[in-house]
């Protein structure tokens, strides 16, 4: 029997809540909070370090609550208490008196935060038949993309404290609706030690491919999301559409682009999931990967923000594909029933990584536009076309997939 759309969406209904929550606590609650807590010369460099720090635990923090999940064989306990811990944290945090404090509230909040989503993670290989999974990675797409437009909206309407208590709401709304459709104990219980359990996967060369694809589409993405302020700033300027003027300033041109891309992945998320199902994850991901790496030069020779609203309802919808057919992807060459979590926990770093190295591209970025006008962008974009291109297309070298 086939899944009906409200299970799939219980299923992804904590991902929407993660989504919502990291795009607020990233983007507006702990900026806000260092900024309150911190002497003016210091803020930019205490948030560097907390932002840092964060990095590191969700690289280690996944794959470990997955191990320990696997070898318990149970899911249940760490999503129960991961989202009650989590709703604590963000009250916590905003609530922090002092930066020290919000330290404690931020370290907090990622161990919750990976205590619930390491074996949550795991969910779509554990519960999903194969040919549903495409359809329930795009309805995860749908919910994590959701989560961010909405989280933008309570962004711009909310005060910080009613932010954090609303995260934490739908924090426990969210982990009750998925929770009801975990079984108390798996069929299967892990027994490897757990650093043969994190060795095992990179043994295996689809996860190793899956694992590299994945990691360079979403550098290209944070290559391009992370100073695209900045070529607003530098070299688009003026930001009219139809003979009106949409934004006076750059934060304000980048955020209706970044609506415009939401937008797009939303639209295309379920769709693509449901076509990945029946055609295969390779064929979405080859027209995914084009498109995106196809969009850069455009966003390089045609420097008008009117264009530039279109190509970012086009690289959304490409991006929504690129969601839907990947989480499905991964889901069908991972070998051991044993180890889902363990596995979904490592494959999650690819996300993290190119997050951090992306903030490495800044002073090559600065030393290349010094040298000539413009220099920088032309590069930057250029390099994150090339990533989009080679994600996509190492993908058909992965056997276990079609």
């Amino acid at each position: 029997m086939r899944h009906g759309a409200g299970w799939f969406l219980r299923l992804s209904a904590y991902w929407f809540a993660t989504s919502f929550k990291w795009f607020l606590v990233l983007l507006v609650l702990l900026p806000a909070k260092v900024a309150e807590l911190s002497p003016e010369e210091e803020k930019a460099t205490r948030l560097g370090f907390l932002f840092g720090l964060g990095a590191v635990l969700a690289l280690l923090g996944p794959p470990l609550m997955g191990y320990l999940s696997d070898r318990l064989g149970r899911r249940r306990p760490f999503l129960l208490w991961g989202s009650l811990l989590t709703a604590f944290a963000l009250l916590f945090l905003v609530h922090a008196p002092s930066y020290g404090v919000l330290l404690l509230a931020y370290l907090l909040l990622q161990v919750a935060d990976d205590l619930a989503t390491g074996p949550y993670s795991a969910l779509i290989p554990d519960l999903v038949p194969k040919r549903e999974r495409g359809t329930a990675s795009g309805y995860m797409g749908l919910l994590q993309v959701a989560g961010q437009v909405l989280g933008g909206v309570a962004g711009f309407l909310l005060p910080l404290s009613a932010q954090a208590y609303l995260a934490a709401l739908l924090n426990l709304l969210g982990a009750g609706l998925s929770l009801r459709l975990v079984p108390e104990r798996l069929s299967l219980a892990s027994s490897r030690p757990f650093l043969e359990a994190l060795a095992a996967p990179w043994w295996d060369r689809d996860f190793l491919l899956v694992y590299l694809t994945r990691f360079l589409v979403m550098l290209g993405f944070y290559l391009a999301q992370t100073y695209l302020q900045y070529y607003l700033a530098d070299v688009v300027g003026v930001f009219r559409a139809l003979g009106r003027t949409l934004a006076e300033e750059p934060y304000q041109a980048v955020a209706l682009l970044g609506l415009l891309i939401s937008l797009g992945a939303a639209l295309a998320s379920v769709p693509a999931g449901r076509a990945s199902d029946r055609w295969g994850r390779k064929p979405l991901i080859y027209l995914s990967g084009a498109g995106l790496g196809l969009l850069m030069p455009f966003l390089l020779f045609f420097p008008r923000y009117d264009l530039l609203l279109g190509l970012a309802l086009l690289f959304g919808l490409f991006y929504g594909v690129y969601l839907a057919a990947d989480w499905a992807l991964v889901t069908d060459v991972l070998r051991d029933p044993r180890a889902h979590a363990t596995d979904m926990g490592l494959w999650q770093t690819s996300i993290v990584l190119p997050q951090v190295l992306a903030g490495a591209f800044g002073r090559p970025l600065d030393l290349l536009n010094a040298r000539e006008a413009g220099l920088g962008y032309l590069v930057l974009f250029l390099l994150a076309g090339v990533f989009f291109l080679l994600g996509a297309f190492l993908v058909g070298l992965v056997r276990r997939a079609r």
